[in-house]
């Protein structure tokens, strides 16, 4: 078996490969130009394991390992550098840095998504931003329709207003991304259509379409978590620490995690706070102690950490609520699960 540390960067890369049968080490640089990487890869006779460092520039690289049906770890760069105690620092010291914990079964995996579950965060990410350009869009729309005489306020987005804004005429670039965000839209409800998890999230109130689908993507496999505490450390809604001897400092939130999943279960929870009394005393009550925006994000974790009771456990919001009573008069009651006064018809 052939064990390859990898110090990966945009171009090129450095390697220390282990025979584990004959306890050769060879090191070398691989230029990332042409297809040096694929003929120096396929041509090893395996088995191989490759670990590399959590970098942006690594998509291409692991499709590459998928493709030749190589083994490849995807390691935590904090932890990896923790395991290096000296201060020089430099490509191939990385590379066996990367091989010896491989090596000594030390290498801090991450997990990582699938390829369908990238690509679909590639569609929400990518939906977001036409959202975000759209709301622009809208604005300069019902400037058009009043100058032209439509005067239908927030019913020019429904059904009727949408036929009578198509009927009116538009500058080329502003049809052009009204016709973009009507074609996005249906291949993301098709998405969500084909995926259990995503249309379960959805039956609890205040989780539409995007919501969901974002959830289940972001999070991935629920059962990688033992808690609701590690799916909020995970998207990054805890607070920041540093505490010494018997003494806490507690800081601002981490946001050590998903930047667009954090907004939307802040933007959810704002909804799922009008429906649910559970949720309304939660937050009104933390709105009293901390304040708006501390109340919003102690709101979002909540619903979140439901989310993903939801998703670990397959249950609907029906099911949810019903567990949720019975532990409630058990005594036993966990985060994010509702009080006994809040039922399915209550929230």
């Amino acid at each position: 078996m052939r064990i390859i540390g990898c110090d990966l960067h945009a171009r090129q890369q450095t390697i220390a490969m282990l025979d584990s049968d004959t306890g050769e080490l060879e090191e070398k640089t691989l230029e990332h130009e042409g297809d040096t990487v694929r003929e120096f890869y396929s041509a090893l006779p395996g088995p191989i394991l490759v670990g590399i460092e959590a970098t942006g520039s690594m998509q291409w690289f692991l499709e590459l390992m998928e493709e030749l049906g190589i083994e490849c770890r995807v390691g935590h760069p904090q932890k990896i550098r923790k395991a290096e105690t000296r201060k020089q620092k430099h490509d191939r010291r990385d590379a066996r840095l990367l091989l010896t914990l491989l090596t000594e079964n030390r290498f801090p995996t991450i997990w990582m998504p699938s390829t369908e579950q990238r690509d679909l965060r590639t569609l929400l990410r990518h939906r977001h931003q036409w959202v975000r350009l759209r709301s622009r869009v809208q604005h300069t729309l019902q400037s058009m329709a009043l100058n032209h005489g439509l005067r239908r306020g927030r019913s020019l987005w429904s059904q009727a207003g949408q036929h009578a804004l198509r009927a009116l005429p538009l500058a080329p670039h502003a049809s052009e991304r009204r016709k973009a965000l009507m074609t996005l839209y249906p291949r993301l409800q098709e998405s969500i259509e084909q995926r259990p998890d995503a249309r379960r999230l959805m039956t609890h109130p205040g989780v539409g379409p995007i919501t969901a689908l974002a959830t289940e993507v972001f999070l991935g496999d629920p059962l990688r978590f033992i808690d609701g505490k590690a799916v909020a450390s995970y998207i990054g809604m805890i607070p920041s620490e540093h505490s010494s001897g018997d003494r806490q400092r507690l800081g601002a939130m981490s946001k050590q995690g998903n930047a667009l999943l954090r907004y939307l279960w802040c933007e959810a929870a704002m909804h799922a706070v009008e429906r649910d009394p559970e949720l309304k005393r939660f937050y009104r009550r933390k709105l009293v102690q901390k304040g708006l925006g501390k109340a919003r994000v102690a709101a979002a974790r909540k619903l979140g950490i439901r989310l993903w009771i939801m998703m670990r456990d397959q249950i609907d919001y029906q099911e949810f609520c019903r567990r949720g009573k019975a532990r409630q008069e058990s005594g036993s009651v966990h985060a994010g699960m509702p009080d006994r006064d809040s039922g399915p018809a209550a929230q």
